[in-house]
């Protein structure tokens, strides 16, 4: 299913629950690196005054923003895809770990299910055993049905035991990039 195209059964689109999650959550900030497979989610946030949503140069920055947010008070999330989260180690490792901050990490997943770039497979393999190393939730979301459900107590889990978490969009539910 191509990023923009709706779900079977006029089932609300994954992009569109997500921007309902992160209003109900009140996750107001949201940082991202342009992706394509974000697209949609990215307009529709652009599309709301609730959110201040930007793009960040890099995934780190996006992760210092977020954190900082987090700090004074505002919520906020970041997304990327799988090969931005393997510029984050550092910045998970010394900041949003050791200082429990509950980072909330949405990542389009690359590198799998007939990825047409080499260098997207690489850190496809390697993202979970880093977050796993870190003790870092992370759930993978393949079907449109399950993405209220699995973003939304994420977050809330994220918040109360303030800790980071990432929610990896596989592209059994995003469609993925293609050429």
């Amino acid at each position: 299913m191509p990023p923009t195209q709706s779900p079977p059964s006029g089932e609300t689109p994954w992009f569109d629950t997500i921007h309902q999650v992160l209003k109900r959550t009140k996750l107001s900030l949201v940082t991202y690196v342009p992706d394509k497979v974000f697209t949609p989610l990215i307009g529709r946030i652009h599309e709301d005054p609730f959110f201040t949503a930007f793009a960040a140069t890099r995934e780190e920055e996006a992760v210092g923003i977020v954190t900082g947010a987090w700090m004074g008070g505002t919520r906020g999330c970041l997304l990327m895809q799988t090969s931005g989260f393997a510029t984050i180690t550092n910045a998970l490792s010394s900041l949003a770990v050791p200082y429990q901050i509950p980072l909330v990490m949405f990542v389009s997943e690359r590198g799998t299910l007939g990825e047409f770039n080499l260098v997207q497979t690489y850190p496809g393999k390697t993202m979970r055993p880093v977050l796993d190393s870190l003790a870092v939730t992370h759930h993978t979301i393949t079907r449109n049905d399950e993405v209220a459900f699995i973003v939304e107590r994420s977050i809330r889990q994220a918040i109360t035991t303030q800790a980071p978490v990432a929610l990896i969009l596989s592209p059994l539910l995003t469609g993925g990039k293609v050429e």
